[in-house]
């Protein structure tokens, strides 16, 4: 019993702290404030208008009572005639609730209703009879009834100044605002719980595209990223938070792709060289007899340690790269001759391999940069050039500042294997080697073009590739000149272009 209390209470608390519970309550709360002023405005709206309408009965009994009142000899005197039911209805109205006095505050005739309420005293008598218009107050009998009191003067035949006052109960009005008061605010209650329960279903149905996110949140493995939400079709916030958390898996989906792609290709660089180590150091253990067979297996198996340390620093290199751990030593550098010194250091493999290697450098292209990364960049790019490039054909180098101000450009182009276009968006990625019959013979760890990637973004330029399968490559970076801000970088020509080199 105790367990299924604290499950209870464990599922109360998650649904009092649930988004449906608040809102609603939000919901609830809105309309209850709303609904309490509505009924305040519509209560003060209803009294305001009946008390209006008693105000206007007053003056037109007050304006009647003028024709029917006469002063003669002190003595005030009813003129209707008794036998019209109009006018006898209408002076009978009039004498419901009235007071007449001499200007000395003497009262010559008044009703019991009048005397209820509380006859004048002759000092507000005079008061009134003073002022040059008549009052309206609010005065309430001996059982707290009130009434709406109209006191001014009248003149007699000579034009001396009485006093003469109606009144008429506010008592029906008070009634009815009160009845109204009442019935409405204890409606409010039904119309409060009404407002939750339809609150409670709206709630329900707006996070519903939320309990879809967060089902298909928990369902999510490295396994089904493919999973997509389907949209409402409303075009709204939900909608929008929906195609959000679908781009997101898609993203997710992506990056563990790339890391399943990324160590499988870690485990096949780094099995290649562990196999020749360990068949290099088993052929030493069986079958060496003498101290030359020995080191020349210990000297192959050292070469192949070479090759595994230089993956592991390409590896480690790259990550510090990207987890922003490389510190870039900034300052002006001149592209033309940053890259007339690479070409050097490059003739002598091009020419290993008959191939033609050549520069156009133009002076004037400076950027902000680290001159050791800018390095790494164009050797990649033309250690890439030279390899990819059979005997026979040429790499060409060009540098100098862009068409675009601001700007300075450098172009790698060559007449070698060419990039497939399926292969063109995934050569940036770690370890991506295009297969084919004219590229497995060339070694390489597949890691160079995506340190330039890396050394582009982080020097706030671009890098576009164009090229054709079997006729070569071009290569073409982008980078902010020193000391001028620079216009968006212009795009290069796609795949489909590139005929013009």
């Amino acid at each position: 019993m105790a367990a299924f209390r604290r499950i209870l209470r464990k599922r109360n608390v998650r649904i009092v702290r649930g988004l449906r519970f608040r809102l609603t309550l939000s919901y609830v709360l809105f309309f209850t404030v709303l609904l309490v002023a509505l009924g305040l405005f519509f209560r003060k709206t209803l009294q305001i208008q009946l008390e209006g309408d008693v105000r206007d009965a007053l003056q037109l009994e007050w304006d009647g009572a003028k024709g029917y009142l006469k002063i003669e000899n002190q003595r005030p005197i009813w003129i209707a005639d008794r036998t019209d039911p109009e006018e006898a209805f209408i002076v009978s109205r009039i004498q419901h609730v009235f007071l007449i006095a001499d200007s000395s505050g003497v009262p010559l005739q008044y009703d019991d209703t009048y005397d209820a309420i509380g006859l004048d005293s002759p000092d507000e008598i005079r008061r009134i009879l003073s002022l040059p218009e008549a009052v309206i107050e609010t005065r309430w009998d001996r059982n707290g009834t009130p009434y709406l009191i109209k006191a001014g003067r009248v003149p007699d035949e000579e034009g001396r100044p009485y006093f003469f006052a109606i009144g008429r109960s506010l008592g029906p009005a008070e009634t009815t605002v009160r009845r109204f008061t009442r019935t409405y605010f204890w409606m409010l209650p039904v119309m409060i719980a009404l407002t939750g329960l339809l609150g409670w279903a709206l709630a329900g149905r707006a996070i519903q595209p939320l309990d879809l996110v967060a089902q298909a949140a928990q369902s999510m493995t490295g396994s089904n990223l493919s999973l997509r939400i389907p949209r409402r079709g409303a075009g709204d916030e939900l909608d929008h938070l929906i195609d959000s958390f679908n781009r997101m898996t898609a993203r997710l989906n992506q990056s563990f792709e790339q890391i399943r792609r990324f160590s499988t290709d870690v485990s096949h660089e780094l099995r290649t060289p562990l196999t020749a180590i360990r068949g290099q150091l088993e052929v030493a253990v069986f079958t060496a007899e003498t101290p030359e067979q020995y080191r020349e297996a210990i000297i192959n198996a050292l070469e192949d340690v070479e090759k595994l340390s230089s993956i592991v620093r390409a590896l480690l290199l790259l990550s510090q790269a990207e987890s922003g751990q490389v510190v870039l030593q900034k300052s002006q550098i001149d592209l033309t001759e940053l890259a007339r010194d690479v070409v050097d250091q490059f003739q002598i493999p091009a020419e290993g391999k008959n191939v033609t290697l050549s520069a156009t450098l133009d002076p004037g292209a400076v950027v902000w940069g680290d001159h050791t990364q800018l390095e790494r960049l164009l050797s990649n790019l033309l250690s890439n050039a030279v390899k990819y490039t059979p005997a026979g054909g040429s790499v060409k180098v060009s540098a100098g500042p862009a068409e675009a101000p601001g700007w300075a450009r450098l172009v790698v182009e060559d007449t070698g294997t060419g990039i497939a276009a399926a292969n063109l968006p995934h050569i940036f990625d770690r370890f991506y080697r295009v297969r084919n019959a004219e590229t497995s013979a060339v070694e390489g760890l597949g890691l160079g073009l995506s340190f330039v990637a890396w050394i582009v973004e982080v020097h706030g330029g671009t890098i576009d590739v164009a090229s054709v399968d079997g006729e070569g490559s071009r290569f073409t970076v982008m980078l902010p000149a020193a000391e001028s801000a620079p216009e968006p970088a212009p795009t290069e020509a796609s795949v489909t272009d590139y005929d013009d080199r």
